[in-house]
């Protein structure tokens, strides 16, 4: 009998979202390709943006490297989810955010537009 268990946290996730450094992006891109880590994922990505909207410094070019490099990187069925997780709130670290996912076009690219 075998169980799936996660590989991580959503605070390790929120902690390699944070650094980015090589290692980490080796391990996230890890977690994107099992299906069955997403929830874990997107947990990580709100406990990365409520850090960052709690936080006494806001560093909003961070943000937007953090949400072009989940854009570019992740699977076309994390688009949507990491596109409603950026707009979730108004404050600016999900703005920024946001702009550097929509910069990445990786929604764009999952679900294109349809030709009419």
């Amino acid at each position: 009998m075998t169980s799936v268990s996660p590989i991580g946290s959503r605070e390790t996730v929120a902690e390699g979202l944070t650094s980015l450094s090589d290692d980490k992006q080796s391990w996230l891109k890890l977690l994107m390709e099992n299906p069955a880590q997403d929830d874990l994922i997107l947990a990580g990505v709100h406990l990365y943006l409520d850090q960052a909207s709690e936080g006494r410094f806001l560093n909003t070019l961070k943000l937007q490297k953090c949400g072009e490099w989940l854009g570019n990187t992740a699977p076309d069925r994390l688009q949507i989810h990491l596109a409603e997780a950026a707009k979730s709130s108004q404050h600016p670290a999900y703005q920024a955010f946001r702009q550097g996912l929509t910069h990445s076009g990786g929604l764009e690219r999952a679900y294109p537009k349809a030709p009419v």
